[in-house]
């Protein structure tokens, strides 16, 4: 079961626009979650804070 921190706190990217083709995001203590926005009852991908950090830097690096 979600708590309710974690169910308060998912956004979508600015990038996505009006889309719904698209992922959201929590970040949570120690932690950041993921989920596909149109299929939330499959569940998230866990990822600890600093693997989130390096990915999120690899992604930026490439819009360059």
């Amino acid at each position: 079961m979600f708590s309710i921190a974690l169910m308060r706190s998912w956004h979508k990217s600015s990038y996505s626009g009006t889309s719904s083709d698209c992922v959201e995001v929590a970040v949570l203590e120690g932690e950041a979650a993921v989920r596909d926005t149109k299929h939330r009852d499959l569940g998230m991908l866990t990822f600890p804070s600093t693997e989130w950090q390096v990915s999120l830097c690899g992604a930026r690096n490439d819009l360059r």
